[in-house]
């Protein structure tokens, strides 16, 4: 229902009209006399109520009959023995000693960074200075291939993969995507 375009009711007429003066309408005196509540209704609530208050009553009366708590003396009585233990592992784990071989990490050839590769000397410089201006320094370098000649930008040398990842991460911030990385010499 929507309140808000809800239309007023129309007033009633009063019930006195020109035909029915003084006569009390059907309807007004049904209106008039207070409803009765159904007995069956009433001894209903009551059985309820009676039975909520039983069943309170006996969860009540259970707290009553708990065993009482066995003195020290007889508790320590009825306690088994301890069991022997079966398992030997926990003796030879005290007593190992364990020895762990740490290799020296292998450097490997050198890692360069490649960042693009293009036909033309011009958008080869254009990256180099989007690398710049990131705060990296690159280089372009042509390579001659089945294909003609190709203009690359790279970064590098570096030690560790490590380190070129981590200036990978700084051109990805700088919106500089694609770089991969290789294990090249320096030819």
């Amino acid at each position: 229902m929507d309140y808000a375009n809800r239309k007023p009711k129309p007033k009633k007429k009063s019930g006195k009209s020109s035909g029915q003066r003084g006569k009390p309408s059907a309807r007004g005196a049904a209106a008039k006399q207070p409803k009765q509540v159904p007995w069956v209704a009433i001894v209903l609530v009551l059985a309820l109520m009676a039975a909520f208050i039983f069943g309170l009553l006996s969860i009540n009366g259970d707290g009553d009959k708990l065993p009482a708590k066995p003195t020290d003396q007889q508790a320590a009585d009825e306690l088994p023995p301890k069991p022997k233990e079966k398992w030997q592992y926990i003796q030879e784990l005290e007593s190992k000693q364990v020895e762990v071989d740490v290799p020296e990490r292998e450097l490997g050839p050198p890692k360069l960074m490649q960042c693009g590769s293009f036909r033309k000397q011009s958008d080869a410089e254009r990256l180099r200075a989007e690398i710049a201006m990131a705060g990296l320094e690159s280089q372009v370098r042509s390579s001659e291939g089945k294909n003609g000649l190709w203009y690359r930008v790279i970064l590098g040398p570096y030690e560790t993969k490590r380190a070129a990842e981590r200036e990978r991460h700084k051109l990805q911030r700088a919106k500089i995507y694609g770089c991969a990385i290789w294990n090249w010499n320096l030819d």
